[in-house]
């Protein structure tokens, strides 16, 4: 029997995976997360095999959490699943130790068989995760993806320098550079620049 925390923010996919997970594999779900401070506190409370953890989420996304869970748990095994995953993105995860990366419209079946695997210490990245992330077109540094991505969530300079821990002056100059680079007038337009070309 192979034990999960399951967290996503998308309430009608995460109750469908909780409900079809079981179903396919010898694996039990032991509670949901809807967020990625959510799944921090359950991680650390129920210490599942396995964490099926959604990449984007509000407020803590799932690296930021990930890299909370693992100051307290070096060893826990995580699968992250994905819509778009940059290099910068599958860089970070790697280097945070995540063992799994899955698309997040893989079926029930693929993603149950792939919690076995990494319960069985192996390690797995989808081919199709995989092949989008060697297409790269991003002019972005992984910082300016930070800034940038706290910037589309609504979060001030002062919000955003506390959150990064870097200084106010620090984070203007990489939303300038941002804007140059995506030739946008504002930090606002230059995210929803991003977001549109799946940057972030």
């Amino acid at each position: 029997m192979t034990t999960v925390v399951l967290a996503d923010d998308e309430a009608l996919l995460r109750k469908a995976m909780a409900a079809l997970l079981p179903l396919e594999g010898d694996i039990t779900v032991l509670t949901e997360a809807d967020d990625g401070e959510s799944a921090v506190r359950e991680t650390l409370r129920h210490r599942p095999d396995v964490l099926v953890i959604d990449l984007e989420m509000p407020g803590m996304d799932g690296l930021g959490a990930v890299a909370r869970i693992r100051e307290e748990l070096a060893d826990q095994v995580i699968l992250m699943l994905t819509r778009h995953a940059r290099p910068g993105v599958l860089r970070k995860a790697l280097k945070l130790g995540v063992q799994g990366f899955v698309s997040k419209s893989a079926e029930p079946a693929h993603i149950a068989s792939v919690i076995t695997t990494l319960h069985g210490g192996k390690r797995w990245i989808d081919p199709d995760v995989s092949a989008l992330a060697v297409v790269d077109d991003c002019p972005l540094t992984d910082r300016e993806i930070d800034v940038l991505r706290a910037t589309s969530e609504g979060y001030s300079v002062a919000d955003i320098a506390a959150q990064l821990h870097l200084a106010e002056g620090t984070v203007r100059n990489y939303l300038s550079t941002t804007m140059q680079k995506t030739q946008t007038r504002t930090r606002h337009d230059a995210a929803r620049y991003a977001r549109r070309r799946d940057w972030l």
